[in-house]
């Protein structure tokens, strides 16, 4: 019987779910490019709004699944992911408190003091997690969302006392109507902390096997903890400093790629990468859509969509 939360058997080639999902990104991507009012777009709106947005869209995606899958092997549950575990609140908290600080700072000192925050509010959730019973897994998502909902609850009260409600319900509901050239430019820091990641792909899937067999087998558990940590944490920073909070997208992706090939980071990465920014994508060219010429942040649209696939992959799963 396979354990809820438990690694996936039997794992599976990744080359026939990349060639669909390059192909579905190449179909999305032209269609966010047409997507808006005004139809097809002149040079000037092409690269300084539509392509700006798709690439930002993309970078997101393929930041926060990948994020999702390196802190679903460090915490060894498949039912996590930084937006909904503290590691985004933890982040917002940490530009709010340095707005408040140094209202001019610029927006990499923000990033900076999120990407602090975070690795100190998701040090913690981990902290919770390992003192949790591994016969219920249940148990740590749902310690996520509380803890993630008091980060979020402090960093309200803070900001209403500081009058900066505003900004931070900027940083707390993911959207991308604001995305510009010149203000997204810093997702980009995303495809290179995906490339780092590909180096310590293999330390983490021995890290999901537990401290114990990691470092039998050679592997630093504290060192590999750390350089997890620090991905996820700058990820999340990075996209709550420019897009906000987008839920869902660490989780689901994840889980349902580790189903279709299996658990090994390396094999994996590839397939997750790219089905974030596909769902993200999508998701975002959706929300252009429903309400047309109006627009549904693409928050709210994978807030609806990554509920209904995350019960999806509960009531299906193998028993």
């Amino acid at each position: 019987m396979e354990r809820l939360g438990a690694p996936s058997p039997r794992p599976r080639s990744g080359g026939a779910p990349v060639v669909v999902l390059c192909g579905c990104l190449v179909l999305l991507s032209a269609a966010g490019v047409l997507a808006g009012v005004g139809g097809v777009p002149d040079r000037g709106l092409l690269l300084t709004s539509r392509l700006p947005r798709v690439l930002a869209a993309i970078l997101t995606g393929a930041g926060l699944a990948v994020a999702g899958l390196i802190m679903q092997s460090l915490a060894r549950n498949r039912f996590v992911e930084p937006m909904m575990a503290g590691t985004g609140q933890a982040a917002g908290l940490g530009i709010l408190l340095a707005t408040i600080a140094a209202p001019g700072a610029s927006i990499m000192l923000k990033g900076l003091a999120g990407a602090l925050a975070a690795f100190a509010g998701t040090a913690a959730f981990l902290f919770l997690v390992r003192r949790l019973p591994p016969s219920e897994p249940f148990l740590v998502p749902l310690l996520g969302i509380v803890y993630g909902g008091v980060l979020a609850a402090v960093a309200t009260a803070i900001a209403w006392n500081a009058d900066l409600m505003q900004f931070l319900e900027t940083w707390f509901s993911g959207e991308m109507s604001g995305i510009l050239a010149g203000r997204y430019e810093l997702l980009w820091a995303n495809a290179a902390l995906l490339a780092a990641s590909v180096f310590i792909a293999d330390r983490l899937t021995i890290l999901s096997l537990g401290r114990d067999a990691a470092e039998g087998l050679g592997v630093s558990f504290a060192a590999m903890l750390a350089a997890g940590l620090g991905l996820v944490c700058v990820i999340a920073a990075v996209t709550v400093v420019t897009v906000g909070i987008i839920p869902f997208v660490g989780l689901v992706v994840p889980a349902m790629a580790s189903r279709l090939i299996g658990d090994n980071v390396r094999t994996v990465m590839p397939v997750v990468a790219l089905g974030g920014a596909v769902l993200v994508l999508a998701s975002d060219t959706l929300g252009r859509f429903i309400r047309f010429p109006y627009e549904v942040p693409v928050g709210t649209v994978l807030g609806v969509v990554g509920a209904f696939v995350f019960l999806a992959i509960i009531l299906t799963r193998r028993g």
